[in-house]
């Protein structure tokens, strides 16, 4: 079984930030030329996540990092002594990988889904693997 796993580079450019990957996801997938399958985005970091939310209002990326924020706040009594132990914290609380069914050689996301990075502890360069895992033929 063959896998198609390429990586998306990111810069991030705010301490906290849920930055959508959906298009370069897509492309992934598109690029690998499977029917049907899975699709894994795994964010190989431990300060920054990945979720799948609403995509439609902006607004809705805001609220879930100032929530986040206010959730776990930078400034507590943390015993990490890099100082960045409420990053570690939101990265646990984010996840650091989804998988999405691919059905008729697409993701099969929701109509108001998109695929968030979700920068913790920024700003910092940053990598996601994408991996495409062939589904049973038809």
């Amino acid at each position: 079984m063959n896998f198609f796993m390429p990586e998306i580079k990111l810069s991030t450019r705010k301490r906290t930030e849920l930055i959508d990957i959906t298009g370069q996801v897509k492309d992934a997938v598109a690029a690998a030329g499977v029917a049907s399958g899975l699709c894994i985005v795994y964010v190989p970091h431990t300060t920054a996540g990945v979720t799948i939310n609403e995509g439609a209002d902006p607004a809705v990326r805001l609220d879930i990092a100032a929530h986040l924020d206010s959730l776990v706040p930078w400034n507590k009594n943390y015993r990490h002594l890099e100082g960045n132990a409420a990053a570690h914290i939101k990265a646990t609380l984010a996840g650091c990988s989804v998988a999405i069914l691919i059905e008729k050689g697409r993701l099969a996301v929701g109509t108001w889904q998109a695929i968030y990075f979700c920068e913790f502890d920024g700003p910092r360069p940053r990598r996601v693997s994408v991996r495409v895992i062939p589904g049973p033929p038809s």
